[in-house]
């Protein structure tokens, strides 16, 4: 019998905590596969943020630290530069990357560090309650936004992106959706990217994953996956925002 599905390498056999529906497990096994496909599980370290994805630790079969909140590219750039031939990613929320940890991604991709950020942006604070977070949309309606996010007290989301991509520094911005099928497989192929631009030595690379979460969006598993294509794709448009590490 031919086997087409077995648990990659670098993921670690323990139940996550996230909750149904969540993309945070897509995301994760997808940075397994490809550093499986990659054979540099041995070389890997990973940066885990305050949010969701503090636990991340507990699922990588490799080694992981732990940031203070929106510090993750800080202590990225840290190991990376004391231990230039591991391969090292942050793995970020946008509470964790979009606000706390603003200046520390916008600095990091303007010194062009030599690492890889896998940025999940849900547009809402998941882990502390389903607040505004700088990502959500105009009118998303969250616990500190009851009758929608209004532009003129709180502005509008922002775009990771394309905030990112007049740094000269930042040589690889991608947005994916977990969304589809396809659009998952276009997420892994960005993920393999980012590995194989920090391997080439070219520096600092992104990848911003849209990911669903029906427990603050009040939404079905299902009718998540469905916003992200009919609401969420037309703010952050998904695909290649820049490339400079061809």
């Amino acid at each position: 019998m031919r086997e087409i599905y077995k648990k990659p390498e670098a993921l670690n056999d323990n139940i996550t905590h996230y909750c149904p529906g969540c993309g945070h497990g897509i995301a994760h096994r997808l940075i397994a596969e490809v550093i499986d496909e990659l054979k540099i599980r041995e070389r890997v370290i990973g940066v885990a943020p305050v949010g969701c994805a503090v636990l991340a630790y507990n699922y990588f079969n490799f080694d992981v630290a732990e940031s203070a909140h929106g510090r993750t590219p800080a202590v990225a750039t840290g190991i990376k530069r004391a231990l230039p031939d591991n391969i090292v990613f942050s793995y970020q929320g946008d509470g964790d990357l979009a606000a706390i940890g603003t200046a520390e991604i916008v600095h990091a991709a303007n010194r062009s560090e030599n690492i890889s950020v896998f940025f999940v942006n849900n547009t809402v604070y998941g882990m502390t309650g389903g607040q505004m977070a700088p990502t959500t949309l105009e009118g998303q309606k969250t616990l500190t936004t009851p009758s929608g996010r209004e532009k003129g007290t709180t502005g509008s989301p922002i775009k990771v992106c394309e905030l990112l991509s007049v740094l000269e520094g930042a040589r690889y911005l991608y947005r994916g959706a977990l969304s589809t099928p396809s659009n998952i497989l276009k997420v892994k192929k960005a993920i393999k990217d980012s590995f194989q631009i920090q391997i080439a030595k070219k520096g600092f690379s992104l990848v911003e994953i849209i990911s669903p979460c029906p427990t603050y969006w009040g939404l079905t598993p299902l009718e998540s996956l469905q916003y992200i294509d009919n609401k969420l794709l037309k703010v952050f448009p998904l695909g290649e925002i820049k490339n400079t590490a061809r």
